[in-house]
């Protein structure tokens, strides 16, 4: 996982082409007047999907992890708490769906870190992440998530 700000973005390019045309797009996109909605990019190989929503309790949530997709994960504007982990044997306790790319695991984050507005995350695959958690109380967020498949 990474987590910077996209003033830095430059320094991850070079991980591969999906993550640079993510990074492209973040800077070349009015994403503060963008609705919510999926945005293709490059077809189902990179795609956005921009989000608003009120932040979450952690208690009643779980951590999630995919297999073909990484996150990339830009707050637009407010902040959350994200829970963090390392993917290294644990049970899913949600099955992969492969047609959403999509498994969730009941153990508690390792830690969390704050994503604020101008920040990114990224996510591999071996990255477990419980995104979308209120810092004190629950507030309304706007986030792009760009899903780059693994080639």
């Amino acid at each position: 996982m990474i987590i910077d700000t996209l003033e830095n973005a430059d320094r991850y390019k070079t991980f591969s082409n999906g993550i640079a045309t993510a990074f492209e797009y973040l800077h070349s996109t009015d994403l503060k007047n963008i609705a919510p909605g999926k945005y293709e990019i490059d077809g189902e190989n990179i795609f956005a999907i921009v989000q608003e929503y009120e932040t979450l309790d952690a208690a009643n949530e779980q951590m999630e992890a995919h297999k073909k997709y990484i996150d990339v994960r830009y707050m637009i504007n407010g902040a959350e708490q994200v829970g963090l982990a390392i993917l290294k044997g644990q049970i899913p306790s949600t099955a992969y769906d492969e047609a959403k790319d999509f498994m969730l695991f009941s153990e508690a984050p390792s830690f969390f870190s704050k994503l604020e507005s101008g920040m990114f995350m990224i996510f591999f695959l071996t990255d477990l992440h419980m995104p979308c958690i209120k810092i004190k109380e629950p507030a309304f967020v706007k986030k792009v998530v760009i899903k780059v498949k693994v080639q």
